[in-house]
């Protein structure tokens, strides 16, 4: 650990993916507008799949059945209020999408649309998300 840098922090994330196109939703950040994953702290109280799963509610209205198994890690700076980042480690698991609701929590604030993996790999900043993103091809759906 390098000297005044604090640990890296956890989130958990979820990619929302239609079993019969295997297309991924991507949602827009609050802060910069740019597409991400639904994504988000754990929660007291449910498992990290579980956690990630309510994020993919509040964040873009989706809800379905989300694999225990982690998909894979990607590494970002989260800004803060303060105007510095800090690192953040997301563990990113599968959700196949059941339900699209036109409300939820964080409508007003996003934008969600739906892509091709490799699409929403050119669109996504992270190059660790990028990576999960492009290697979805490998991973059929259960």
């Amino acid at each position: 650990m390098m000297l005044g840098r604090r640990p890296t922090a956890m989130q958990v994330g979820a990619i929302c993916r239609k079993t019969a196109t295997g297309q991924v939703l991507l949602v827009t950040s609050r802060d910069t507008g740019r597409w991400v994953i639904p994504k988000g702290w754990p929660m007291k109280g449910r498992s990290l799949a579980g956690a990630a799963a309510q994020e993919a509610w509040e964040e873009a209205g989706i809800r379905g059945n989300v694999e225990a198994q982690e998909l894979g890690r990607f590494d970002y700076e989260k800004g803060q209020d303060a105007g510095f980042s800090v690192p953040v480690e997301v563990r990113v698991f599968a959700l196949d999408v059941e339900d699209e609701a036109d409300e939820f929590p964080e409508r007003s604030q996003r934008k969600r649309q739906w892509f091709d993996p490799a699409d929403a790999a050119t669109l996504v900043v992270e190059p660790g998300l990028k990576r999960i993103l492009i290697g979805l091809r490998d991973h059929a759906a259960h």
